[in-house]
């Protein structure tokens, strides 16, 4: 069978990208190399953050916005709990540019929060030590999605639609380029998605290579104790520190105390590496939970994992033509920052590939770089 498009890659962009397109009237294959969610992807794990406050980038806000309508709404039909309404507190320096900008750029896109003084801050999480903070944004209306579950949400429901999934590995395109060939044979289509994450590098080393640098991160889940529940939504919200670079969730599901860094580690192979924690970091992770959070300093570790993230240089996704294969598209850049913006995102790169819609400068392989710059968290 010829396909009108073949997505490559059943992560939150791809598998978005197939359900949206096959909506759209087209015939659709989705192809994983481990399955939808696996724990090598980067839309593997239990939760990521989903909020509207990105300084002055709204673009990302409104993104935001609209992937939490579209969410809401796979949950309401799948019947399935993918979003935790639990809120979003994003802290940071009095004199942070980053909560000035984010304060107007919600208020002019609309999105409900509070300024909360450091006062208002103790007050309302006595669980949590402020010490060198001085104001926070809280989001009422954001939260955690559930992410592994929520990718196999929309993958199921994209092959009640007509796609097709398929279980199998790719080869980088060859030129000429007319048919995409798998580790089962070759799939044929009108036009090609490739948004496999971390592999992106790997399978276009020369046109985007360096533009996309898969990074370590690691992620630990703490234990609390009998009967606490300040540690769980709704007294913990999410919560994000731009002054130190951590982050953290309350616990989901009786998993545990989410918290992480946010800094890149180093380079990763998806492929190749073990996913053990290294001891360093732990003793790195328990220091600031001792500080911001010191009732839980003895807290048992449940559970350890590592993902990748796969930023661009600034932050920025990217999604363009492949610049010798005008039927090839290139979407990624998107953790850790990215899994939140999935269903806008797939809706975008799906009106690109029926040409609905205009490539955006910032995604452009144009705008990539080698050196990393983050601008965009």
């Amino acid at each position: 069978m010829n396909f009108d498009v073949a997505v490559v890659g059943a992560g939150v962009f791809g598998s978005w990208t197939a359900h949206h397109l096959q909506s759209a009237g087209r015939r659709v294959v989705l192809i994983d190399a481990h399955g939808a969610g696996n724990s090598r992807s980067s839309s593997g794990g239990e939760t990521r953050i989903i909020r509207m406050s990105y300084g002055e980038h709204a673009l990302y806000t409104q993104w935001s916005q609209g992937s939490l309508d579209q969410w809401k709404d796979l949950g309401e039909r799948s019947r399935t709990q993918l979003f935790i309404p639990c809120g979003v507190l994003v802290t940071a320096p009095s004199d942070s540019e980053f909560l000035t900008a984010t304060r107007r750029t919600l208020t002019e896109s609309g999105v409900p929060f509070d300024v909360l003084s450091v006062s208002q801050l103790r007050s309302a999480y006595p669980q949590m030590e402020f010490s060198d903070i001085a104001s926070g944004i809280f989001e009422p209306g954001s939260g955690a999605l559930l992410a592994r579950r929520a990718v196999q949400t929309v993958v199921d429901e994209a092959i009640g639609l007509g796609v097709e999934f398929r279980t199998d590995a790719v080869q980088a395109p060859a030129d000429p380029f007319d048919s995409l060939a798998t580790s089962e044979g070759s799939i044929t289509a009108d036009q090609y998605v490739f948004a496999c994450g971390p592999w992106l590098p790997k399978l276009f080393p020369q046109v985007v290579g360096a533009r996309i640098q898969p990074s370590r991160q690691e992620v630990f889940f703490f234990g609390t104790a009998a009967g606490d529940r300040r540690f769980r939504a709704p007294a913990m919200p999410v919560w994000i520190d731009f002054f130190d670079g951590f982050y953290s969730l309350p616990d989901i599901e009786s998993r545990g105390f989410k918290l992480a860094v946010d800094s890149h580690g180093p380079p990763f192979d998806p492929d190749t590496e073990d996913r053990q924690v290294t001891p360093q970091k732990l003793d790195e992770v328990r220091g600031f939970l001792s500080r911001r959070f010191p009732a839980l300093s003895n807290a048992p570790l449940l559970e350890a994992r590592v993902c990748q993230y796969e930023n661009t240089s600034n932050g920025d996704f990217l999604i363009d033509r492949h610049p010798t294969f005008p039927n090839v598209w290139l979407v990624g850049g998107g953790s850790g920052h990215g899994f939140k913006h999935g269903p806008a995102l797939g809706q975008h790169v799906a009106r690109l590939v029926t040409g609905e819609a205009a490539l955006e400068p910032r995604f452009s392989l144009a705008a990539k770089e080698v050196v990393r710059a983050r601008t965009v968290y």
